[in-house]
This record gives structure tokens, sequence and C-alpha cells, in this order.
């Protein structure tokens, strides 16, 4: 079996719900960095095997399969078939690895994956009436984030919302207010001080005509004092704010991987190897947790343990969600979780994320010397995605 390995990755600066990217269209955005990673890259799009997207709601702009979409608005030859993939909050973590896969088994060699949200223009729905001239009010629902439509055999504690799920893992854990707030502050400090430093200069992409270079969401005199005077936003005697939690963003990120001779006809080694892949389930209303046991099937797999890694990117939904994560990893050493900051302070337009976060990883792992890390991430409804990367280099 060949090798599947992560070449090259690009992303847009993620925007604030209603903010700088909300006028520009998800389909648009997808094209955009896969136009981006071809051109930077100098890939022939004919030769590119497979182009899968991840995208969370695919209810508005980003329906009608945005992964082949993507490929036709970017120029790219009709030849080349594209699909997408739907795991909420991991389904551009889920395109990686369906491609790694893809790529091992010899069925591609080259595949460009990645995942697109645009939570701003996400549209309202409403379900059709259940006669054909209703006499009553019909109710539109909002597809940005979360339920909607529940289907009533569903049980009741396993819709909540995902506030309130992490208000409950909260609990459980002994998680309080203060940490919470600590761990928001120093996504902001991290991220903040990576952008500084350049660590994203080379791979966040501008979008034309948006005038966005940074993430719109950071703020980098975030502190915890600010974050103390904020008000509750699920509980009023709770411990989840605005700001110990990922906002509503914006924004797309794309990879490009492939088997060990898309090298030579690039003319660049890849930046990691996808070493070992792993899914798991958990109770919707504790989804938070899910990345705890994906973790280890990645690591299991990868054969390797907790002191192996170097770097860990684990996506930010809640600060809640991701102590508790920390707390069942204690093998983890937590200085080396998301030292470039994370999706508090970076943002979390669902369906791109997963791509955003093994990108981050695979950069991370060589600016450090690391030779193994792994990339994490939570998804609603209850389930967990983890990625083991080996540094190739």
């Amino acid at each position: 079996m060949s090798g599947a390995f992560l070449y090259d990755g690009v992303r847009t600066p993620f925007g604030r719900y209603g903010g700088a990217l909300s006028g520009i269209r998800a389909d648009d955005l997808a094209a955009h960095v896969v136009r981006t990673l071809a051109e930077r890259t100098e890939l022939d799009p004919a030769t590119v095997d497979e182009v899968i997207f991840g995208a969370a709601n695919q209810a508005g702009e980003d329906n009608r399969n945005v992964a082949r979409m993507a490929a036709l608005l970017a120029g790219w030859p009709t030849s080349i078939p594209g699909t997408t993939v739907n795991r909420l909050c991991g389904s551009s973590m889920d395109a990686a690895m369906q491609a790694s896969r893809m790529i091992e088994t010899g069925d591609a060699a080259t595949v460009v994956v990645g995942g697109i949200e645009s939570m701003s223009r996400a549209p309202f729905v409403m379900a059709k009436p259940a006669k054909g001239f209703p006499s009553g009010n019909e109710t539109l629902h909002s597809t940005t984030l979360g339920w909607r439509l529940v289907n009533p055999a569903m049980p009741a504690q396993w819709t909540v919302s995902l506030g309130e799920s992490t208000e409950i893992l909260a609990a459980r854990y002994g998680i309080g207010r203060a940490e919470q707030d600590e761990f928001a502050a120093r996504s902001h400090q991290l991220t903040a001080k990576a952008w500084d430093n350049g660590f994203y200069d080379d791979h966040v992409v501008t979008v034309p005509e948006t005038g966005l270079t940074r993430d719109e969401s950071l703020r980098p005199d975030t502190s915890i004092e600010t974050l103390a005077r904020l008000k509750t936003s699920f509980r009023k005697d709770g411990t989840v704010t605005a700001g110990n939690a990922s906002p509503l963003n914006d924004g797309a990120s794309a990879l490009l991987l492939g088997d060990e001779s898309l090298a030579d006809r690039l003319g660049s080694p890849p930046l990691a190897r996808i070493a070992g892949r792993g899914a798991a389930g958990v109770d919707p209303d504790v989804f938070g947790i899910g990345p705890v046991r994906a973790a280890h099937l990645a690591l299991r797999r990868a054969g390797i343990g907790w002191a192996d890694l170097g770097v860990v990117e684990l996506n930010e939904a809640f600060a809640a969600q991701s102590l508790a994560c920390l707390a069942d990893w204690p093998e983890l050493d937590p200085r080396i979780v998301n030292v470039n900051g994370g999706a508090i302070a970076i943002g979390h337009p669902l369906g791109a994320s997963g791509g955003r976060v093994i990108n981050q990883l695979a950069r991370e792992m060589r600016r450090s010397g690391s030779r193994w890390g792994l990339a994490a991430i939570c998804i609603g409804v209850g389930q967990g995605l983890a990625v083991v990367l080996e540094a190739t280099s």
C-alpha cells in the first residue's frame, strides 16, 4: 500500500458572522482556496483524481455538491470528479481521512480536499405544510447552527443546544468559569502572537475584494478580566459565555494530498504523512468529549503513544469542552496543545475547521522539528475525529 502525504494547505482568514466574508458565496470561497492551492503548488488540475469537500450546512449556496461546484468555478476540467461529505464540524477532517484511504489503496494518487462554511449566509428553511392551503402560521428555522426540524422520536436529552451540552460537561468535570476564561484568553493571546510572528503568513490567503487579512474574531487585547465581565449564555447560573466559546464564522480551507510520486511531479517534498486515523461516537448530549476515544484509536493505529507527540491541535468548540478532553488525556502535556492559538480566537466555520487544524498541525511540526502530531475535533450529535501526522523531513 502507498503512503498518503500532505503536500500543502491553505485557508482563508476566518470572518465573523455578518462580517467581511459575509458577502461572498460559500461556493466562491471554496473555489478560491482550490484555485489558490493549485496555483501556489503549480499543480496541473488535470492530474487531480478527486476533489472532496466537507460542509456542515448544505442548505444554501453550498448545496448541489459544493466540491464539484468549487472545481467547476475554479476553472478546472470537467473531467475532475467531486464529492461532498457531511460530518458536521468534522466534515473537512473526514474528507482528508477518506482521501488518505483512497491514496493508500491505490484508488487515487492526487486528491484535493477541503471544507467550507458560510454561517452568515446559511438560509432559513421551512418544512412543507402538511396540506396545500394551511390556515395557520408556519415556522422558519435558522440553519446557521444546531438542531432544526428535530425528529420527535429523538430523546429530548440528546437534542439540547451545544452550549447546554457544554454546561453539562463543565459540571461533570468540575470545570469552573475562571478556568474556562483563562483557556479562552490563552487562545487569543497565542493566536495574536502567532500572527505577529508570521506563522500564518504563508498559508492564509486573502479573499479578493474583502480586505480581510487576519482572522476577524481575534481580539489581541482579550484578558481574563474582560472575559469575566461577560454574562453567561445558556444558564443563568452557568459558566459558558460568548467569550469562552468559539464564535460563528465564515471561511474555507483546502489541502493537497497525494502519494509519494506527487513529490516528483511537484518538485517539492510533502509536509507530513497521514499515519493514523480515528473516529468515535459518544452520547449526543456530551458531544464535546468525542475526540477522546478518537485520539486513542488514531494513536494506536499509528503505532505510537502520547509521549511521542510533539504537537497537538484540538479544535476549541468551547473552552470547557476542550478542557474536558484534556482531563481525559492525563498523559498529554497541555503545553503542546494549540501553541499557535485555537478556534476560540481564530474562529470555527464548521466545515472548514478540520482542514485548518490538520494544516496548522503540519506547519507547527515543521517549525518545531516535531516528528509526531495529533489533530482532533469534536462534532455535534456526539462524534469525534482524530488524525496522526508523521513528519517527512
